[in-house]
């Protein structure tokens, strides 16, 4: 495959030969939009655009464009590895019943490519270590007043800020395949795409920008997954990041 053969905008049209049969306008915009004008506009690289597209489809459910856009992402050269881990993390943010198609798509794309399954574990810690060390990524990420946060709240609702921890963070965000800006960036994505989460949206926005993803960054990701999301998401997340960076 030469380097012209990877662009973005000229891998995923092949997918489309049935749309573009029977209904070719619509093919046309989608074409020209999602395909071209959207991803020439911003310097992103690609392996970035996908990690935040393929997020952004599992938020907003989109299971059938999942599957193209990862065949895709598999033809250039994603690592199936990171590919898993944005699946898996996901479930912390959708909850399985959303997921678990994510998870049978993924397992039938790589089947069809080759890739043999399972994939090399990537646990890097101990079960008896897992609050301890979601703790720790908590603090990476947001700040020291995580330290005692799982042990705040009232009595009847406290172990759920345990299970943020422990779960949450513990089980997903210690995982390798992904470093912290990498999972911190695909978690802005679920919340922007399911909706409903601006408070959330809005502290992981802040969470980026600690972590790296500055503001111009993640408006460059906001309009990357623009098409595959819609304009009332899009806006709402760009509106949360405004108010992170204030």
């Amino acid at each position: 495959m030469t380097e012209t053969d990877k662009n973005f905008n000229v891998l995923l049209p092949k997918y489309y030969d049935e749309l573009f049969e029977n209904d070719p306008e619509f093919a046309e915009i989608l074409n020209n939009f999602a395909y071209g004008e959207v991803p020439e506009h911003d310097n992103l690289d690609d392996l970035t655009r996908f990690t935040a597209i393929l997020a952004a489809l599992i938020g907003c459910q989109g299971t059938d464009e999942f599957s193209v856009i990862l065949s895709a992402a598999v033809d250039f050269g994603m690592e199936p590895v990171k590919i898993r881990e944005i699946v898996y993390q996901a479930t912390a943010y959708l909850g399985i019943g959303r997921v678990l198609p994510f998870i049978k798509i993924t397992n039938e794309v790589f089947k069809e490519k080759g890739i043999p399954l399972p994939l090399p574990s990537q646990k890097k810690i101990n079960n008896d270590q897992r609050r301890e060390m979601g703790t720790k990524a908590q603090v990476e990420i947001f700040g020291e007043s995580m330290e005692d946060f799982w042990k705040s709240g009232p009595e009847e609702s406290r172990h759920i800020n345990y299970w943020l921890a422990s779960n949450c963070f513990g089980d997903y965000y210690t995982r390798g395949g992904l470093d912290l800006r990498e999972r911190e960036l695909i978690t802005f994505c679920f919340l922007s795409a399911q909706g409903g989460c601006e408070p959330q949206l809005i502290s992981h926005a802040a969470a980026n920008m600690k972590m790296g993803n500055d503001k111009n960054f993640l408006i460059k990701i906001i309009s990357q997954c623009l098409p595959y999301i819609g304009y009332p998401r899009s806006l709402n997340a760009l509106r949360c990041v405004n108010e992170a960076a204030k």
